[in-house]
C-alpha cells in the first residue's frame, strides 16, 4: 500500500488531475530540484537532502494547514508534471497561489495555467479566500507572463517574503471572477 494524505481533495480540469503530493512524486521533484528548472524557487545549491526537506515542506503544509499545493498530472497518467496551489507557510506576508512545471515535456502546453486557475478557484470557493498573490522572481519571465494571463497585476505596495528580489502579483478577487474562481473545474 502506498501511503497518502487522507481526506485531501482531488480537482479535475479538462486535461488534468490535481491531487495531493505523494511518495511517487519524489523522483520527479528531486530531478526538477537538481536541474536549472528550479532556479527561481530555491536558494543556493540543492542536494538530495535539501530537496528531500523541501518536498517534506510541501507535504507538511497539507498536514499543518489542511490544504496546499496540488501535484498536477495528465488525465489517465499519474506522472507528476508540476505543482500548483494555495500556499501560506509560516512567515509569509500573504496567502499565495504558486506553481511550478517539473518537466520540459510539460512546458508550453497551458498546463500551469489550467492547474493554477483550478487551484485559485479552490482557494476562493472552498477555502474562502477573497484575495491571493503570487511571489515571482523578477527574472522569471514565464511566471510573470502566466500571472498576467491569470489576470494578476503587479502590486508594488505588497510585502514580499524573505530578502531575495521578488515581485508581488495580486490576483483578481473572487468577487471579480465571473463564476467565483472555479472556472477550470470539470
Amino acid at each position: 500500500m502506498t501511503p497518502r494524505l487522507a481526506d485531501t481533495p482531488v480537482l479535475e480540469t479538462e486535461r488534468l488531475i490535481l491531487r495531493a503530493p505523494g511518495p511517487q512524486d519524489w523522483p520527479a521533484w528531486r530531478a526538477m530540484m537538481a536541474s536549472d528548472r528550479s532556479r527561481y524557487i530555491r536558494s543556493g545549491d540543492m542536494d538530495d537532502g535539501k530537496a528531500w526537506r523541501a518536498f517534506g515542506h510541501v507535504i507538511g503544509h497539507w498536514v499543518l494547514r489542511e490544504w496546499g499545493n496540488f501535484v498536477f498530472t495528465a488525465r489517465g497518467d499519474d506522472t507528476a508534471l508540476g505543482m500548483a496551489g494555495p500556499w501560506f507557510p509560516e512567515g509569509w506576508p500573504e496567502r499565495e497561489i504558486g506553481w511550478s512545471v517539473w518537466t520540459p515535456q510539460a512546458e508550453g502546453k497551458g498546463f500551469a495555467f489550467e492547474a493554477a486557475t483550478a487551484a485559485r478557484g479552490y482557494a476562493y470557493d472552498v477555502l474562502g479566500w477573497d484575495t491571493a498573490v503570487s511571489y515571482i522572481d523578477p527574472a522569471n519571465a514565464r511566471s510573470i507572463a502566466l500571472a498576467e494571463r491569470l489576470g494578476a497585476v503587479r502590486d508594488p505596495q505588497a510585502a514580499a517574503p524573505g530578502d531575495a528580489p521578488c515581485l508581488v502579483y495580486r490576483h483578481p478577487g473572487a468577487d471579480r471572477l465571473a463564476d467565483g474562481g472555479m472556472e477550470a473545474y470539470a
